[in-house]
């Protein structure tokens, strides 16, 4: 039976893995196609051959670092299969033997000294633990309500780092085929642009349009009308200043593009185009607020108790 398992295993050794001695371009390619199915069937078999441990088996080695099937199996996510599976699986071994290879370098190339890391351990362990417990205390007591006189406060306090990065706009823009019926009727309902026309606008497009984008009650940057134009327009702030109306075509599509109010570059952002960046500005200053006053109650508390000791 022992010999039975040996031969299958350099078997499943041949199957699902290319080789370690030598790597092949772009990394060890460890699964493919069909090889995931290789660990399980082998897996299974050792199993059913009553070997007692089959997770013990060893997959690769590096000097004396073994790999086993039980590690590659605790490392998968459950529930995924297939060339997830395998991806995740060539990634993890691949790592596996590059990390275990530079240790043995590190090993060999260290002073005793450079190799005492008790040290970096401590900090980085005392920093990863008081991380943990404040985003526990963050969920746990943290309210991150911000109101809109909170939002408009800031806003108005903070102004200038508020310019404009990017020309933006209001109106729509309409892409319709050439061939499409009543082309004059739109382009006229776009000169003439008022907001009742919207509805005609959008049950005419709804038919015939290839894009009808509607933004008039939204700020968009002007890449996304130059995105969808057949010619970017060139000097934004220019062409903005001087129209309220365009239209474009290019052989197949005529292009009809309304602008009803806009803001140019280093110009004060309106505060509804940025207003998820102020709050979001807001909602970290509450955290750094909340952490610093956790920090405090817990240093004063310790005081009372005399858990704090000087010297």
């Amino acid at each position: 039976m022992n010999r039975l398992i040996t031969k299958l295993f350099q078997y499943y050794r041949t199957f699902s893995f290319s080789g370690f001695r030598q790597p092949p371009e772009g990394g060890w390619r460890l699964f493919g196609e069909g090889r995931m199915e290789a660990v399980f069937f082998f897996f299974f078999f050792l199993v059913s051959c009553g070997v007692s441990n089959p997770s013990d088996t060893p997959l690769v080695s590096v000097g004396n670092d073994r790999l086993t099937l039980g590690d590659l199996q605790s490392y998968l996510p459950p529930h995924v299969t297939g060339e997830d599976s395998a991806a995740i699986a060539d990634e993890y071994i691949n790592r596996w033997v590059r990390n275990k290879l530079f240790l043995q370098q590190a090993e060999l190339n260290l002073t005793e000294s450079e190799k005492d890391v008790s040290r970096l351990i401590d900090e980085y362990r005392t920093s990863l633990l008081v991380h943990l417990y404040q985003q526990k205390m963050l969920e746990q007591k943290y309210s991150p309500l911000i109101t809109s006189r909170e939002i408009e406060d800031y806003y108005h306090q903070m102004q200038e780092n508020f310019k404009l990065q990017d020309n933006i706009l209001k109106g729509l823009l309409i892409k319709v085929p050439k061939s499409a019926p009543d082309v004059a009727k739109v382009r006229d309902w776009c000169r003439r642009f008022k907001p009742e026309n919207v509805v005609d606008l959008e049950a005419w497009s709804f038919q015939n349009a290839r894009l009808y984008d509607q933004f008039l009650d939204n700020w968009v940057p002007f890449q996304r009308i130059n995105a969808n134009l057949p010619t970017p327009l060139k000097n934004e702030a220019r062409f903005l200043l001087y129209n309220s109306f365009y239209e474009t075509s290019d052989d197949e599509f005529r292009y009809f593009l309304v602008i009803t109010d806009y803001h140019t570059i280093d110009e004060i952002a309106p505060l509804s185009y940025v207003e998820e960046r102020v709050k979001a500005i807001l909602l970290n200053k509450k955290r750094v607020d909340f952490i610093k006053n956790l920090e405090k109650e817990l240093y004063n508390e310790a005081l009372q108790e005399k858990t704090i000791n000087f010297y």
